[in-house]
């Protein structure tokens, strides 16, 4: 017998490994059925993972198994000698169990649970090379301080080139005028708005023909100069500006009030915007305007909603500014106790009406250090209110609070 297979004229297959398999006797034909294609590759699958098998049980490192003898001196030697297909009278027949004894649901289910031991194998390894890599990484203690800095996104800085792009486009799409900024800059504040006092934002403005309303332009102005300051002060002119720049709007023919409107707002808020950049209290109430304007129904006729929004602004102000400034005053006196002393930085129309409710409500005994800074010198305002009000009061500048810190 050579070394490779051979098959006999009768049909039996004779293998170097296993000796010759028992075929029909010589002279008799074979009837056995020809495989189908499913079959040849399930044999092939079969053959594929005995391959793996030996070789993951050999290790990496040695060379694949053959099925066959050594290859012939005319085969390279990196590819497996070819082996000979099995003959069709080794393949049983659906009712009939191979010559090893066992039926086709067997070897099914055989070699079904040498792959789910194989995926269980794979599984494991996994699992192990995970655990390994976690350990490796070392872990930062939370003690240990983080030296990198983060800064603001460059979108958010006034000195990105990109958002002062898209900010002249806009403006110029507005017909809102752009506020020039200073000459020469300080270095250190370069990421924040630094406005020149000396060229007002109007002196660009043609007033007959711009969009801006006067009511707007003038309230603007007041934002820039600085005379009316303060959170809640801002916010309560800024409404009461947008409740007469709604008396006096008109909307034009073969447009919806809350459509139009909402437009006519964005370049009058661009202006204030330019004028000096909207507080927190400013956004929440312009959020808060155009959500009822876009709720408004359009069955409404233009008097009853222009007359709705005012309401809606004169509600606002109540409930989110004076009730809610009563019920932080009224939590927070409860707080100060007699003898105390308590210090207070520029001025602040809620922290004034706290100290003063304390006073006359209460009539709690304390005493206020005020400290005040250039260039605005707000803390002047809040020493006339509470001395008028007969609170004893110290006052200081920001350079001598060192001095006073330990009282307070």
């Amino acid at each position: 017998v050579p070394a490779r297979a051979q098959v006999s004229g009768a049909g039996a297959a004779v293998w170097p490994d296993c000796g010759a398999r028992p075929g029909p006797p010589d002279g008799v034909c074979s009837q056995a059925p020809e495989l189908s294609r499913e079959e040849k590759l399930q044999l092939r699958k079969e053959k594929k993972q005995q391959k793996k098998k030996k070789r993951s049980e050999k290790g990496p490192s040695a060379e694949p198994a053959e099925l066959g003898s050594p290859p012939e001196p005319g085969q390279p030697r990196g590819e497996p000698a070819p082996t000979s297909p099995p003959a069709p009278a080794d393949v049983p027949g659906d009712g009939e169990k191979p010559m090893g004894g066992k039926s086709k649901a067997e070897l099914r289910a055989e070699r079904r649970a040498k792959q789910e031991a194989e995926r269980a194998q794979k599984q494991a390894r996994k699992a192990e090379l995970s655990q390994a890599a976690t350990t490796a990484k070392p872990r930062q203690s939370p003690t240990e301080p983080q030296c990198m800095v983060k800064r603001l996104p460059e979108h958010v800085q006034v000195n990105d080139p990109a958002a002062q792009r898209k900010l002249a486009k806009k403006l110029e799409r507005q017909q809102v005028p752009l506020r020039q900024d200073y000459g020469t800059k300080v270095n250190l504040f370069s990421h924040l708005h630094q406005y020149s006092r000396k060229k007002p934002l109007t002196q660009q403005m043609s007033i007959p023909s711009t969009v801006i309303h006067p009511a707007v332009v003038r309230l603007g102005l007041q934002y820039s100069q600085g005379i009316i300051n303060g959170s809640n002060a801002r916010c309560i002119a800024l409404l009461e500006v947008f409740k007469q720049l709604i008396r006096d709007y008109s909307t034009p023919p073969n447009e919806e009030l809350s459509r139009d409107l909402v437009a006519k707002l964005k370049p009058h808020i661009s202006f204030l915007n330019q004028c000096r950049p909207l507080s927190a209290s400013m956004g929440n109430a312009i959020k808060f305007l155009k959500k009822e304007i876009s709720c408004l129904p359009d069955t409404l006729r233009e008097d009853e909603a222009k007359e709705k929004l005012q309401d809606m602004i004169d509600k606002y102000l109540r409930e989110k500014i004076v009730l809610a400034a009563e019920a932080i005053s009224r939590s927070a006196f409860e707080k100060i106790n007699d003898h105390d002393v308590i210090l207070v930085y520029g001025c602040s129309s809620l922290v004034n009406r706290t100290l003063c409710d304390a006073h006359a409500k209460k009539g709690r005994a304390f005493r206020v250090v005020v400290v005040d800074s250039r260039p605005r010198l707000e803390g002047r305002e809040t020493l006339r209110r509470l001395v008028r009000r007969g609170i004893h009061c110290t006052y200081v500048m920001i350079n001598a609070i060192s001095y006073v810190l330990p009282e307070v």
